[in-house]
């Protein structure tokens, strides 16, 4: 049976004053968001879609992972919609969204926003996401070189996001083509934007999940750690069944960051 054996860190950087990333490891989900910058609450934003996104594909446990994820992402846009909703000085808060799903039999992904995706195997890291930017979309229309995108000014600019918007853009969702022994990497772009692939490639071909995401953050950090960093690698074993829950970073360990659409809501007193 499929499941992921998964490692992560989630670390504040060097120059942001607080962690908006969040992250969740288990052996059937995993889930990297990222509270996007400049909106407000972005910690809030990120907890809560993480939390009820990784919660539905717990409870859907050996159900198809592309119905999960479509669930899943609803579960999230309804949490941060929820947020807004009690607490207007939250108005604008969003977050990337980036998970993978296992039924034990199959793995897809879910993605939205400018956090990435990547399969490992022999050596070749592989995206299987796309960024969903102003900049991708200038290098996807001619109107900019790919290399330019990690210098480009508005290279943060999102144009996609769980924001709790009904007509948003919705997640992306690709089946992965993926067998034991293989790596899925999610990550930030705390790191994909100061760490080159290449570099990021060295590390997993070398290091176990602990030390690998260990070393890729020092890698960030290294490099300026000018944002959040959160890195997961999630390897594709043949196991038995275990139980399904898992551990949890970054601002989705700290339950007060977390709105839950379920909870009965007392108005604020004074």
């Amino acid at each position: 049976m499929l499941r992921f054996a998964g490692a992560g860190v989630s670390d504040v950087g060097r120059v942001r004053p607080h962690n908006e990333d969040s992250a969740f490891v288990g052996p059937y989900v995993a889930v990297v968001a990222d509270g996007v910058g400049g909106a407000a609450a972005g910690e809030i934003a990120s907890a809560t879609a993480a939390y009820s996104a990784s919660a539905v594909a717990l409870g859907r446990r050996g159900q198809r992972p592309e119905r999960v994820l479509e669930e899943a992402y609803a579960a999230a846009a309804d949490g941060v919609r929820t947020g807004v909703q009690r607490d207007l000085d939250r108005l604008g808060m969003a977050t990337t969204l980036t998970m993978v799903v296992t039924d034990g039999r199959s793995v897809a992904l879910g993605h939205v926003g400018d956090s990435r995706g990547y399969t490992f195997r022999d050596g070749e890291l592989r995206q299987v996401t796309t960024d969903h930017t102003y900049v991708q979309h200038l290098v996807e229309t001619g109107r900019l070189d790919p290399e330019a995108r990690t210098t480009h000014p508005w290279r943060n600019v999102v144009l996609r996001s769980v924001d709790g918007d009904p007509e948003g853009g919705g997640l992306d969702v690709v089946p992965l083509d993926v067998e034991v022994g293989d790596r899925l990497l999610l990550a930030s772009d705390g790191l994909t934007d100061l760490v080159p692939d290449d570099v990021i490639a060295e590390v997993l071909a070398v290091e176990e999940g602990d030390l690998a995401v260990a070393t890729l953050t020092r890698l960030a950090l290294e490099a300026g750690g000018r944002d959040n960093v959160t890195v997961v690698v999630a390897d594709l074993i043949d196991g038995p069944p275990v139980v399904g829950d898992g551990k949890v970073l970054g601002a989705l360990a700290n339950p007060h960051n977390v709105v839950d659409p379920a909870a009965v809501h007392l108005p604020r007193v004074g």
